[in-house]
């Protein structure tokens, strides 16, 4: 499934440009033969907004989701993107997957929160593996931080997760996960992982960019710079079943001495 990663801060504390920018970018994608978009963490609102997170939190099925869903169906791609999702007084770091026909598949709650600005505006989610069916393949959702935790991507493959899409705000000085990390988390859990970045700086933050989709083999299939990018690469099914016979690390597992 060829696959579309936005590398855009957007425009932060404007749900209706940010909405802009993502119906500019299902079209570009869409033109480009993608079935799918992928857009950073909290992309919706942008991050470094402080207060304004609650503020501008919706819910899963809000109107927000409502826009994104028509603009996936105007274009014919799937769309993942990063928001803050309110449910009655609680604020998640949410990511949400909605299909080229504008349905709702899969929405993930961010299970591991990063610093003190994440501990300060939002809960951490309690289910750690969500999935949904997307062009052939079982697609999972993390959160930035939550990739770094070498169990949240087993669990995802032990659960078949074929393609893994990671919505991150992802700052200095820690490019080297996207550089290093990335590769290596897919090589070793057989899977394709897209982690899509913010870039330039937002508040505090600088955001690195660096957004990649690497195989199984551990070898990107596209890097995007330090700037605002489109960039477009390849979830093979094919390839990605070959890999996998090819490859024992999860044949291999004695997990009874894990524990």
């Amino acid at each position: 499934m060829r696959t579309a990663l936005l590398q855009s801060s957007g425009r932060p504390g404007s749900v209706v440009e940010n909405l802009k920018v993502l119906d500019e970018a299902a079209g570009r994608a869409a033109a480009a033969g993608a079935g799918l978009l992928v857009a950073p963490e909290l992309f919706l609102t942008g991050y470094a907004i402080g207060a304004d997170i609650a503020r501008l939190a919706e819910p899963a099925d809000g109107d927000s989701a409502d826009a994104i869903a028509e603009l996936a169906a105007r274009h014919g791609v799937a769309v993942a993107y990063g928001y803050p999702e309110r449910s009655g007084e609680t604020v998640y770091n949410a990511a949400q997957l909605i299909s080229a026909d504008g349905t709702r598949l899969a929405n993930y709650r961010k299970t591991h929160l990063f610093g003190c600005f994440e501990h300060d505006h939002f809960v951490p989610g309690e289910r750690a593996v969500v999935q949904a069916e997307l062009g052939g393949l079982t697609v999972g959702l993390l959160i930035c931080y939550d990739v770094e935790f070498p169990e949240n991507v087993r669990a995802h493959a032990l659960a078949g997760t074929d393609l893994l899409l990671v919505p991150t705000a992802q700052m200095h000085p820690f490019q080297f996960v996207a550089e290093s990390m990335i590769p290596v988390r897919a090589f070793e859990n057989q899977m394709y992982v897209a982690y899509v970045n913010r870039v330039g700086r937002e508040g505090e933050f600088e955001f690195v960019g660096l957004s990649t989709l690497a195989g199984p083999d551990g070898v990107g299939r596209a890097r995007a710079g330090r700037e605002e990018q489109l960039v477009f690469a390849d979830a093979d099914p094919a390839f990605l079943a070959a890999s996998r016979e090819a490859n024992p690390y999860l044949r291999d597992r004695r997990p009874e001495l894990y524990v």
